[in-house]
């Protein structure tokens, strides 16, 4: 792209300064927001909506649309503002910003066509652009992907896992713009304008990196030009601006985070003060370029074939699930695979093997492997991200920022509970399915055997939303034929009688030990219901109901994973209101290294201690 005419510069200044207006004026509106971080990104915003970007005003979902991120989620009032002035929303329309009724809210969501992934928790826009670049790649598009970081926000270290993951894929379609105003929330930011500093930390990480003046229409747009022609390498410019620029009242002042102006006579002053800024006009505002559009063959979910188990092999679900989603890929191009250096443990290798060019490795980092999933995800990609289930709770705030983009990632996580064995508390998921169950939106799975877990996988891959699977370490029996069906929101009954005088609901590992104390319990001839419940959210309450009525309203969860926000808390919720109570079983103190077996024991998990909780 040229260098543009003075003319086209004199026309984006004056975008920039409308720019200012709005965001002043919806923020007073709203009595909240951020208007200050908003002007100091004005002339980066023009650059971009107005001279830089392709994508078609028209349809927000054209998968070759350049697409924008605002990592700095609380700028959203200059966002809004701009698609105002491309036309897409109206200018009314930005007075409604943060208002119960109005999608407008105080840090952009999906709620919005124009909005990939909901950002405003700091550091994680930068990873979902960095997925939204991979997924330019997997589609074979020529699509630009730019993201908007403040300079604060750059001290997450999820901001380094990006950058380290965007170097070593080559993302040259990416381009980060860091607005580096020098003012974080509580005082001045880490490296203030220090701008050298800025960008050798950026090139140490192998950016492209690029120092300009970020009110200097000209020298901005140079430098998105100079990105564009940077190949090997993402790009990061770095541009020096000042905080709340163009008023007064607040340009390079401290204190004003997050405040707004009041209505009356400070936002006639502020408003007459940036009006009086604008220059005439001698052309009309550019209209953004068409994207290059490519003709694409429509998706199609996929179907696998019978599981490749039969009742009696044995074999880990972790391992089921690497085959399955090796399975799906060669059937479906929209499957993807992500992991943190655990390939040869949760099995996503067997996806490598077979679908190099959709897997993509992210090293130990997790937070990067999310928000890349979700940056995928929200593209139309349907990404299976993978590691022990113990480290996703470092990436939990990008998955509480999935569930609130509602994106279509299929999280797994391997290696959970004491049944690890000797590895220690370290690597044992005990609380996993308490976080991801906290999430209403969240789909929570716990497959037992191969034919389970391969069903599982292909009903997650076309079930809407963010979905979470549980795998084991340990081989477990394959109990199920291949005609087996299994559906979100259902549960299996295993054993069963019209004498049952409990009902014993287990998953995963524990419901081996279920079965191994029904076999126990019939020889003092006891009959005991047994429920495979794979399925904890969405859960089949009727189900559970009807078992507590036709077994003495005794209800017994066995689960390898701490008392709180699990099974036994997930079955609790679904029975209490017919006024049955649960007896639970889990693993109640931190626990220690051991056989996988002594160590369901001496936890309370055992065939041994569902016998005892049956018999009284």
């Amino acid at each position: 792209m040229p260098v543009q005419s003075s003319a086209h510069t004199h026309v984006l200044m004056n975008v920039a300064t409308r720019l200012r207006i709005d965001s002043v004026v919806s923020t007073a509106e709203a009595g909240s927001g951020h208007p200050s971080t908003c002007c100091s990104a004005a002339e980066i915003m023009a650059a971009l909506f107005f001279a830089e970007m392709r994508y078609d005003v028209r349809d927000p979902h054209n998968p070759d649309n350049d697409r924008f991120v605002l990592s700095k989620g609380h700028a959203a009032p200059v966002l809004y503002s701009a698609w105002a002035e491309a036309g897409i929303i109206s200018r009314d329309d930005l007075l409604t910003l943060r208002k119960l009724d109005s999608d407008l809210e105080g840090h952009p969501t999906p709620r919005l066509p124009w909005v990939d992934v909901a950002t405003g928790s700091l550091g994680q826009g930068i990873c979902a652009a960095v997925g939204i670049a991979l997924n330019a790649r997997r589609i074979a598009s020529d699509y630009r992907t730019y993201v908007l970081l403040g300079d604060g926000e750059i001290a997450e270290g999820s901001v380094w896992e990006a950058a380290d993951v965007a170097a070593y894929h080559q993302l040259d379609s990416l381009c980060g713009i860091a607005d580096v105003n020098a003012l974080g929330q509580s005082g001045p930011t880490q490296f203030e304008h220090d701008m050298e500093r800025h960008a050798s930390r950026w090139r140490a990480f192998g950016w492209h990196a690029l120092v300009v003046d970020g009110h200097d229409i000209a020298a901005v747009l140079d430098a998105l030009e100079e990105a564009r022609r940077t190949k090997g390498k993402p790009t990061m410019i770095l541009a020096r601006t000042i905080k709340g620029k163009g008023l007064s009242l607040f340009e390079g002042k401290g204190g004003w985070h997050g405040k707004p102006l009041k209505k009356g006579e400070e936002l006639d002053k502020a408003v007459a003060e940036l009006t009086a800024q604008l220059l005439p006009d001698e052309e009309p505002v550019p209209a953004p370029p068409p994207p290059h559009s490519v003709s694409r063959p429509a998706d199609r979910d996929a179907r696998l074939d019978a599981p490749p188990y039969k009742i009696g092999d044995s074999t880990a679900t972790r391992e089921a699930y690497g085959a399955a989603i090796a399975r799906l890929g060669a059937a479906d191009t929209r499957i993807v695979a992500l992991d943190a250096d655990v390939k040869n443990s949760t099995f996503s290798e067997k996806f490598l093997q077979q679908h190099p060019d959709r897997f993509y490795e992210n090293f130990i980092a997790e937070q990067v492997m999310i928000g890349a999933s979700m940056g995928l995800a929200a593209r139309g990609a349907i990404p299976f991200p993978s590691t022990f289930a113990a480290f996703l709770t470092r990436a939990y705030d990008f998955i509480r920022m999935a569930a609130i983009s509602n994106v279509n990632i299929k999280m797994a996580g391997s290696h959970a509970g004491v049944s690890i064995g000797e590895d220690g508390p370290s690597q044992m998921a005990l609380e996993d399915l308490a976080m991801m169950r906290a999430q209403p939106n969240m789909t929570v799975l716990y497959p037992s055997d191969g034919v389970s877990t391969d069903r599982l996988v292909e009903r997650a891959a076309y079930h809407a939303g963010p979905v979470y699977m549980r795998t084991s370490r340990p081989k477990t029996p394959v109990i199920y034929g291949p005609d087996e069906t299994f559906e979100i929101g259902g549960l299996k009954i295993l054993r069963q009688s019209a004498d049952d005088v409990a009902t014993v609901i287990g998953a995963g590992v524990t419901l081996f030990e279920a079965l191994k104390a029904y076999d126990e319990l019939q020889k003092q001839r006891i009959n005991v219901r047994v429920i495979d419940l794979y399925s904890l959210q969405p859960i089949d309450r009727a189900s559970l109901v009807r078992c507590a009525r036709e077994t003495k309203g005794r209800l017994i969860t066995v689960e390898d994973h701490y008392a709180g926000g699990g099974l036994g808390d997930a079955v609790a919720a679904a029975v209490a209101p017919e006024g049955f109570t649960v007896q639970r079983l889990a693993v109640r103190e931190i626990p220690r290294s051991g056989a996988p077996d002594e160590l369901l024991d001496q936890y309370g998990i055992s065939r041994r201690h569902i016998v005892r909780a049956v018999v009284g």
